[in-house]
């Protein structure tokens, strides 16, 4: 039987901080036959916890199955939460959308381009005007659409989706819905949302047109994760632009949806490449 060939492996870990852990895992890689190509780590002194990413070759001695298993125990002798994946496979996403497509439509571009390694799995939509987008681009659509009535049943197909295609990362992409507790709580941690940042002052159906009357002078926007609390969970990364008088509410919008593209785009791939870290309410990004 062959050798399993070389590949980047990916361990993400997070525990309490105690001295032993840097050396622990870096004699685990070396003894496994790994070549440590990348190591970031981070010591919180807040709270008390230690945040560490590191990209190791496997000299292909054993599969991945395998390092997983052996890695175990010291997992457990430090009471790590912890991934380890194989660096060279994408991350299934499953993309919920509505009516704007600008979010979508860059999505799908970065990937083309390379800028971003996702599998972008299945595109569910409570309306049905983003189909020909999927079509287009070869991606499964699903239609689940939700009224006060028939949500419960909805996220229930929301989240059979996620299972039936494997989905790792659930992305909000100007998804106009609000997630109840129970599906937030069950996509903890692999649920990234994108709002403007208008938020909480300037509610409802047309934010841009308040921040104009009020004359804003920032306009940006912020990608999380999500979780019960509407529009407040863990941030992963936003973007600002500055704006003047010149700008008038489309102009805003517009300005508005650049930065939703921009934000949007870097917490996906941060996210889909392992590295962001929940540290309480905050993150840890590695750059």
């Amino acid at each position: 039987m062959s050798p399993t060939p070389p590949a980047d492996i990916v361990l993400k870990l997070s525990c309490t901080d105690r001295i032993g852990i840097v050396h622990a895992v870096s004699g685990f890689l070396a003894d496994h036959g790994c070549n440590i190509t990348s190591s970031q780590q981070f010591d919180d002194p807040d709270s008390g916890r230690f945040f560490m990413r590191v990209q190791a070759r496997n000299g292909g001695a054993e599969e991945l199955a395998a390092l997983r298993a052996g890695f175990e125990s010291i997992a457990g002798s430090f009471g790590m939460d912890w991934t380890m994946v194989d660096a060279a496979v994408p991350m299934r996403v499953m993309v919920l959308v509505s009516k704007f497509d600008h979010c979508l439509n860059d999505m799908l571009y970065r990937i083309r381009s390379g800028a971003l390694r996702i599998d972008i799995a299945v595109i569910v939509s409570n309306h049905p005007d983003l189909e020909p987008i999927a079509r287009a681009a070869g991606i499964p659509f699903e239609h689940v659409p939700v009224t006060p009535e028939t949500k419960p049943a909805a996220e229930r197909r929301l989240l059979e989706l996620v299972d039936e295609h494997g989905a790792e990362l659930v992305v909000l992409a100007r998804y106009m819905q609000v997630l109840s507790d129970g599906l937030c709580r069950r996509l903890a941690g692999r649920a990234i949302n994108i709002h403007h940042s208008f938020l909480p002052g300037f509610k409802g159906a047309k934010p841009y047109h308040q921040a104009f009357e009020r004359g804003v002078k920032l306009v940006g926007a912020t990608a999380h994760y999500v979780t019960g609390d509407l529009d407040e969970g863990p941030i992963i990364e936003q973007e600002v632009f500055r704006v003047d008088h010149t700008y008038d509410a489309r102009a805003l919008t517009l300005a508005g949806r650049d930065a939703e593209r921009a934000a949007l785009f870097r917490a996906v791939k941060w996210h889909s490449e392992n590295k962001v870290l929940l540290n309480g309410h905050r993150t840890v990004v590695f750059p």
